[in-house]
């Protein structure tokens, strides 16, 4: 199974983070970073009338930055707070974050500690999306990956206080389908690099209908877990044939 090519030319020396790079890599995700306000703002607008101050709210996204994981923290900061229920709901939305860790880990893990951290702090689906495919075509320079992940930050971050300090007066952000915008820039970057081959098309087709069958079965995020162990299992056998 092939999905884009794994091989990459780059050597432990030669893996960097560099200003320039991060610099490109926030020029980069910079259009994908203004369809996260719409979801910033929405988020800000909910936390308020969940009882979270604008204050909490934006140093929620500040400090957390994990959106789908927020959205769902919001139902159990009623009182008393369902800590249990809590942990376990953040932990399957964030869960695919072990699945980019791994991806990334060849490179990633070549840094020193504090750079590392400060990249993987700012780890999102778009950012990964993003610079995956840069680096298994050579790519060394994990500043883009940072800098990717800055501007969505720094998005997300703004708009959650646009939200949660005048989110009344932008009325219904859903009116102007920005979420499928969003969808769009995921689904072409997963078919650009796929490279279908015999031993591709089982485990494509085995994550997308386990996806699809669970979704009304297990809690949410659970679903996309399932999905990637069965077809990340798959691929590791056709890979090994």
């Amino acid at each position: 199974m092939v999905i884009g090519d794994n091989r990459s030319s780059t050597s432990p020396d030669d893996v960097a983070l560099t200003g320039a790079a991060v610099l490109r890599g926030m020029r980069r995700l910079l259009p994908v970073s203004l369809f996260v306000v719409p979801f910033g703002v929405a988020f800000g607008v909910s936390a308020i009338d969940h009882g979270v101050g604008p204050v909490q709210a934006t140093l929620m996204s500040l400090l957390v930055f994990t959106a789908t994981a927020q959205f769902a923290a919001l139902e159990f900061l009623n009182e008393p707070v369902a800590f249990g229920s809590l942990f376990l709901v953040v932990l399957a939305l964030s869960g695919r974050h072990v699945v980019m860790g791994a991806a990334l880990s060849r490179w990633v893990n070549r840094l020193p500690v504090a750079k590392r951290l400060a990249t993987l702090t700012l780890l999102s689906d778009a950012n990964f999306a993003d610079t995956q495919p840069l680096l298994q075509k050579g790519e060394s320079d994990l500043g883009v990956l940072l800098g990717g992940g800055a501007i969505m930050w720094i998005a997300w971050t703004a708009s959650t206080a646009l939200g949660a300090f005048g989110g009344d007066l932008l009325g219904d952000t859903d009116a102007y389908g920005f979420g499928a915008v969003m969808m769009c820039f995921f689904a072409a970057t997963v078919v650009g690099k796929l490279r279908f081959s015999s031993g591709l098309v089982l485990p494509t087709a085995a994550a997308m209908a386990v996806s699809a069958i669970t979704l009304p079965l297990m809690p949410t995020g659970w679903n996309i877990i399932l999905a990637a162990v069965i077809g990340g299992s798959l691929a590791a056998v056709f890979h090994a044939e």
